[in-house]
């Protein structure tokens, strides 16, 4: 078995490059921490929160040249995390559980949102559920459930 990282695809990264997020009204969502070393992640507002995107960097691809399905897990649990936040009236909060359906690839180069949604919520729950879409392909689902937090 060879060490050597596959090719990276660029089928459709060629047609994906031509699309610039700040150009349509998306705006960077910069964070110092992880979301730091594994983003740009980008936000637009919707109603009371915003929707959440990322274009898929080689730096994001797995051994099959396609997007880690690790990014996808943390682009949906970070993008349902701020649409709770939004939610709750920014208050603290943790994630608790997260289910992701890995449904089809992502290719380098793509561009892909995140549409998030509260389904029910508790005193000290809030459960989420979310589509991460390719144009109008889906390539993966989630679910999950946050916990409010007493302030700092």
């Amino acid at each position: 078995m060879s060490d050597s990282k596959p090719p990276v695809s660029s089928s459709s990264g060629d047609q994906a490059a031509l699309f610039d997020p700040a150009a349509a009204d998306w705006e960077p969502y910069t964070d110092e921490g992880f979301i730091g070393l594994v983003g740009p992640l980008w936000m637009k507002p919707a109603g009371d929160s915003y929707v959440y995107a990322f274009r898929a960097e080689p730096k994001h691809h797995n051994r099959r040249g396609v997007v880690q399905g690790g990014m996808l897990m943390t682009f949906a649990d970070r993008s349902m995390g701020m649409t709770c936040w939004y939610a709750n009236d920014r208050k603290p909060q943790a994630t608790v559980q997260l289910d992701v359906h890995f449904v089809g690839a992502v290719e380098i180069g793509e561009f892909v949102e995140a549409k998030c949604k509260v389904v029910r919520r508790t005193r000290a729950l809030i459960f989420m559920n979310c589509e991460l879409v390719v144009g109008e392909r889906v390539v993966a689902t989630a679910n999950g459930l946050w916990k409010t937090l007493g302030e700092r």
